[in-house]
């Protein structure tokens, strides 16, 4: 997203050099049985869980290693735009927050865009106008893509799931922080709902941060 707020601390690029090792590894096994296959690393947790910040971690690891990758926000497509999104939810009773928010077609098909190494036009969200706007992206040459959002680990044919276990009553300071979304009723309310909606999603993860962002490998 445009003019986004990071807060990239140690334990972010702590955490991002273990699951970097992991992914180099598995990415070595996969060339060898699946050549020319890319790929897909999602990281998925409650708002304020560091989601951007891990991703961005460890994009720029990977990228020491002679890796070309993208990260791409789920963040982005929603389907009600930010501008609308209050009343949207307000008007079903907060019933509609989880996975089905996201535009999945659009979604998809800029992972399958990446997989064939094509141009995309991608929704990316500028957070000081709260519109969204359209990115144009050439995968060409983009070998790893991760994806990073509330609901990103439920994306199909991802290779490694990563789960951050913070909830968001544990990162109240963050979001106060960066101050994305006011921080009243509505907004505890929304969290709340994700906060459901993402732990039903944490089973299909493979790889697990702690809270005290130890890193954790099921398999």
């Amino acid at each position: 997203m445009l003019s986004d707020i990071l807060l990239i601390g140690d334990q972010h690029r702590k955490a991002a050099e273990a699951i970097a090792e992991r992914v180099l590894v598995d990415k070595e096994a996969m060339e060898e049985e699946h050549p020319g296959r890319k790929f897909i690393v999602a990281i998925s947790g409650e708002s304020g869980a560091g989601k951007s910040e891990l991703a961005h971690s460890l994009a720029l690891i990977l990228k020491k290693e002679g890796i070309r990758v993208k990260i791409l926000h789920t963040d982005n497509y929603y389907r009600v735009e930010p501008l609308k999104r209050r009343a949207d939810r307000e008007l079903h009773n907060f019933e509609t927050i989880g996975p089905d928010e996201y535009d999945r077609d659009w979604l998809n098909r800029n992972i399958e865009e990446f997989r064939y190494g094509r141009k995309a036009s991608m929704p990316c969200v500028d957070i000081i106008t709260e519109e969204v706007d359209t990115l144009i992206t050439d995968f060409a040459g983009i070998n790893l893509l991760i994806i990073d959002g509330l609901y990103a680990i439920a994306t199909e044919g991802i290779d490694l799931g990563v789960y951050i276990d913070l909830t968001y009553q544990e990162t109240k300071k963050n979001q106060l922080l960066r101050a994305k979304e006011s921080t009243d009723e509505h907004r505890w309310k929304v969290l709340e709902k994700e906060h459901q909606s993402a732990l039903k999603l944490r089973r299909l993860a493979n790889t697990f941060v702690s809270r005290d962002y130890k890193v954790l490998f099921c398999d």
